[in-house]
C-alpha cells in the first residue's frame, strides 16, 4: 500500500479530465502555505466511470472531507460502510481508505487540504487531536435531508469563494473547512467527544498546548524559548524519558520529531509571508548561527532557506 501524493492525485485527475495540473489548481494557491481545493463529485464520477478508473485502497498525504450523495460502499480502516443515500465523510493522511459508486446517481462535492492549509496559527486547531481524524474513529456518518442542505451550502460557498478575485479568500475558505468539521464532530457520539482523558493523554495534551502557545511567531524580536526535549519535559515536571514514551504512545512520533516539525512548519510561514532575513528567522526559531538553522531546514524539506523563499 503506497501514498497518494498531492501530485499524485491531480496526476489521476488529468487524466480523467484530460486537463494539464496547472488548469486543476486554484488561483493564488502558490502564494500560499499549503494547499487546497474543492471538486465536484458528478464530474469526477462520471469521467471515472466513462474510463473504467476506481479509487484506489490507500493512504492519501492530504485530509479529504466528502459530501456524497448516492449508493456506495466505503471502505474505512478495518471497517465496511454501507451508505444508502446522502453522507458526510472525513479522511486523514493516517488511515488508508476508499469509496465505490454503487449507482449511477453520484453527486456531491469533496475538498481536499494539507496540514499546513490549517496550521494552528492560523485556525487555532491540531487536525489529528479531533476526534474526527483520531484512529479508531468513525468518520462517516449518514445524512438527514436538512443535514445535507446545510453541508451543501457550506460546499457551494467553498466552490464560488475558491473562483473569485477576493485576497483573502483562503482565509475565508479555511473557516467554511472549520464549518464542515465542527458540524462533522456534533454528529458524533457525545462519549467519543468527551472521553476520559488517562494520565498519559494529558501529558501528550498539555505538551501540545506548550508548543502552540509559543507560535505564531509576530515580530522579528520575538525567540522561542522551549526548543529541545528537556525544555518541554521541565517545564511539565516530568522525565525526559517519560514524555517520549507517552508522545510516541499517543501520536506515533518521538518529542523531537513533533518539536522539528512544527519549527519547520513556522519557518515556511516566516520565509514566504514575511520580508525578514534569514539571520532574523534564525534568531526567532532559537538557532544560535544561520548555518545551523540552514542545515537543519535543508535537512527537513531538502532546500535551502533562500531557494524555498524564491
Amino acid at each position: 500500500m503506497g501514498i497518494i501524493s498531492v501530485e499524485e492525485f491531480y496526476e489521476q485527475i488529468g487524466q480523467l479530465s484530460g486537463d494539464e495540473v496547472n488548469q486543476l489548481l486554484p488561483d493564488g494557491i502558490n502564494k500560499e502555505i499549503g494547499h487546497f481545493n474543492i471538486f465536484s463529485i458528478a464530474d469526477i464520477a462520471a469521467r471515472a466511470k466513462k474510463k473504467g478508473a476506481f479509487m484506489a485502497y490507500d493512504r492519501r498525504a492530504y485530509y479529504k472531507i466528502s459530501l456524497v450523495r448516492g449508493k456506495n460502499i466505503a471502505e474505512y480502516a478495518d471497517k465496511t460502510i454501507n451508505i444508502d443515500h446522502n453522507a458526510l465523510l472525513f479522511a486523514t493522511p493516517k488511515i488508508p481508505y476508499n469509496y465505490e459508486p454503487q449507482d449511477d446517481q453520484q453527486t456531491g462535492f469533496f475538498c481536499i487540504f494539507t496540514s499546513e492549509f490549517l496550521l494552528p496559527s492560523k485556525s487555532g486547531v491540531v487536525l489529528d487531536d479531533l476526534p474526527l481524524f483520531r484512529p479508531g474513529g468513525y468518520p462517516v456518518f449518514q445524512l438527514k435531508d436538512e443535514e445535507v442542505e446545510d453541508i451543501n451550502q457550506i460546499f457551494n460557498k467553498m466552490y464560488k469563494e475558491l473562483s473569485s478575485d477576493y485576497a483573502y479568500k483562503y482565509d475565508l475558505i479555511r473557516n467554511y473547512v472549520l464549518e464542515l468539521i465542527h458540524y462533522g464532530q456534533k454528529l458524533q457520539p457525545v462519549t467519543t467527544l468527551y472521553a476520559t482523558h488517562n494520565a498519559s493523554a494529558r501529558v501528550s495534551s498539555l505538551f501540545v498546548e506548550l508548543l502552540e502557545r509559543q507560535f505564531p511567531i509576530n515580530s522579528p524580536h520575538q525567540k522561542l524559548s522551549l526548543r529541545t526535549a528537556k525544555d518541554y519535559a521541565d517545564r511539565l515536571a516530568v522525565h525526559v524519558n517519560h514524555l517520549n514514551k507517552v508522545l510516541k504512545e499517543n501520536t506515533g512520533k518521538t518529542t523531537t520529531s513533533i518539536i522539528s516539525n512544527r519549527i519547520i512548519q513556522e519557518a515556511k510561514i516566516l520565509l514566504k509571508q514575511t520580508d525578514w532575513n534569514i539571520s532574523e528567522i534564525s534568531y526567532c526559531l532559537g538557532f544560535e548561527q544561520v548555518a545551523h538553522f540552514s542545515n537543519f531546514f535543508k535537512k527537513q524539506t531538502s532546500f535551502a532557506p533562500l531557494s524555498f523563499r524564491d
